[in-house]
């Protein structure tokens, strides 16, 4: 339908339900993976960092 602004609005508010829950698991991540890493120090540590820098970087692109 001309004028019809109802899909747009289904995939912007998916978007943002997405978005929300890549937000969630990344904090759950930090909170749990990451900061055991860097608890534990060393290569593990820079690894996860680097690991959740990437994930921020894609967050912030998408």
């Amino acid at each position: 339908m001309p004028g019809d602004h109802r899909p747009y609005t289904q995939i912007s508010a998916t978007t943002a339900a997405l978005q929300s829950c890549s937000l969630a698991l990344l904090e759950e991540h930090l909170n749990c993976c990451v900061s055991e890493a860097l608890s534990q120090g060393g290569d593990t540590a820079r690894e996860k960092v680097d690991e959740a820098s990437r994930a921020i970087a894609r967050l912030v692109r998408a």
